[in-house]
This record gives C-alpha cells, structure tokens and sequence, in this order.
C-alpha cells in the first residue's frame, strides 16, 4: 500500500506546502491534515473555522489567489447589506464563503461533530485528502497584551496584530481530545513522514500540540519528523510571526525556529536565503536541507513539497 503522509498545518503558508504535498504525492488520498482550530470563534452566530476553511479551498483550488484565504471572484452583497443595518463588519464574510460558514453551523447544530461536518463539506468540495481538525472539543487561542486578553481574531484581524504579545494561551487545550482518527493516523505501519507546515509556530502549531495526547503520539510515532521555516531572511513571507517572536524574547530567524521545534523535530527545511545559518541550527541537533522556500505559484509548492518528502527519506527515525 501506498504510504501515508502526515501533516500539521495553519492556514495560507501551510496550505501552500499541503496542496504541493497532495500534487506530487503517488495517492493523495494517503495524505492527512491535521489542522489547527484555535482560530475558531462564533460570530453572527455562525461556525467559523479559518484554517480548515483555507486548508479546503486551497486544495479545491477555489482559494483567493491576492489574499491566500477566501473564495476567488468573491462577492460582498451581506457585508454591505450588514453595514447599512449597523452590524459588525470588522471579520469580512464574503458571499460564497457565508455558505460554507452556514452549512457548517446546521451540522453542527444537528449533532454532527467538527471532524464529520468537515468530512462532508471537503467530500462536497471535491477533495481527496484527509482533513482532520486537531479536536472536536473547541479550543481557543488567547492573546495577552499587556493589560487586556484578545480573542484570536479580534487580536489578529480587529486590531491587525498591532498590540504588543506578552503571553500566548490556549484557552480549553487541557480539556480537549484529539480528533478521532487523528491518532490512529500517527499510529498507522503505514506513516513515513510527519511534515510541519511553514505556519507561524506560535499560533497554527502550537495549539495543535497543546491537545493532550498529540505531541507524544507524534514523538513516539516512530518516523522522520520535518518542519520547514516560516521565517525567510528574519522575516515571514506574511502575518505576524516575526513580531511576536521578537515580543516573546525569541530569535526571529531559522536559528529561532530551530530552537521552538528542537524537542520534537529531526529537520528543518530553510530556504538559501538563510543558508550561512545552517550550521547554528545542525549546532542545536537538527538536520537541515536548504531548498527554495518562497511558494509563489504551484510549480513553488511542488518542488518544496518534493524537496521536503526527499529530505524526510534521509532520516530514517525519530531522534532519540
């Protein structure tokens, strides 16, 4: 049997390096995503869930391609319509992407769980990889900054990510389970490698490790565990994930990424730009593969996402 590939993602970095995963894979179908959900939030009374959102319409291929998220050719008839009334307009919801925001919340509303409204509404879009959410028991990341605790969205979208981050938590992790199949994934004979996306570390992966249960299934998984960096140059491509390392006291660099996962990863990918700095981080025992990083087009995503399955194939285990 083909084997399985697992990977942990955000939303518009990761689903980049998760639609070339799933484009040069033998059998996408082998290819499971477990997504982070502690963007989540209800608003307008409605389910929203960015990361499984942009995750599906990437690998649908009916994402935005200016923004990364959303649907392309996307229209805004209810959010103007919402305006006239006085309603809350600061979280856009574009017409198309509203449907998918209702449909879930009947799902849910009906019983149905997160993992099996998500199954059905990936079926819908067409898409053969698995997308699991991280947990079906809601999980939400918190930002404190200074004196006040934001809501993820409120801090990452009302407020642009402006305020200063003193502290990261994520508010019912302890509670939380992961998702069913999610660790019947990490256990199958199956599993060659565990890729973590180039999503920001502190916000996307994270809280998928904070759900009991994950990380140790992750590290007793037995195979290749490869992140590639986010970081490009001591930036990131986009979103915030530079500034909050640098508010936090850690090194926005590949050296700084290397340092987050060093616990958990065998190697880290990093791209030429960064290059010099591949002797610091092989310094703190990790592996390193320089390879182009920057996914512009689909060509980008698919040569990383070969790259990142090559390197995997040279590590044959988990580091003790």
């Amino acid at each position: 049997m083909t084997a399985r590939w697992l990977a942990l993602s955000g939303g518009v970095g990761g689903a980049k390096l998760v639609l070339g995963l799933a484009d040069t894979l033998p059998d996408p179908r082998r290819l499971t995503v477990i997504a982070n959900t502690g963007d989540d939030f209800e608003h307008l009374g409605l389910a929203i869930c960015p990361d499984l959102d942009t995750l599906m319409y990437t690998l649908a291929g009916v994402a935005s391609p200016a923004t990364g998220w959303g649907r392309a050719d996307e229209t805004g008839t209810f959010m103007q319509a919402l305006a006239r009334l006085g309603g809350e307009t600061w979280f856009h919801l574009g017409d198309a992407d509203l449907a998918t925001h209702v449909e879930r919340t009947r799902r849910l509303a009906a019983g149905e769980s997160l993992s099996v409204a998500t199954r059905a509404l990936a079926a819908r879009f067409g898409i053969v990889a698995e997308i699991l959410p991280m947990s079906d028991d809601p999980v939400r990341t918190v930002i404190v900054t200074g004196d006040r605790e934001l809501a993820f969205q409120h801090y990452f979208v009302r407020e642009r990510c402006e305020p200063p981050v003193r502290a990261i938590r994520f508010e019912g992790a302890a509670q939380a389970k992961p998702a069913p199949d999610v660790l019947a994934r990490l256990a199958d004979p199956d599993l060659a490698g565990i890729v973590i996306a180039p999503s920001n570390p502190l916000i996307s992966i994270d809280p998928i490790l904070a759900v009991p249960g994950l990380e140790a299934a992750i590290a007793t998984a037995g195979r290749p565990v490869i992140a590639v960096s986010p970081i490009i140059g001591g930036e990131a491509l986009k979103g915030p994930t530079a500034k909050m390392l640098r508010e936090l006291g850690a090194e926005a660099s590949v050296v700084g990424i290397a340092r987050h996962y060093r616990d958990l990863v065998d190697g880290l990918v990093i791209d030429q730009v960064d290059g010099a700095l591949a002797s610091a981080v092989e310094a703190l025992g990790l592996a390193v593969h320089i390879a182009p990083t920057v996914m512009r087009t689909l060509d980008d995503k698919r040569t990383l996402a070969r790259a990142v399955v090559g390197f995997a194939s040279t590590l044959t285990r988990r580091r003790d």
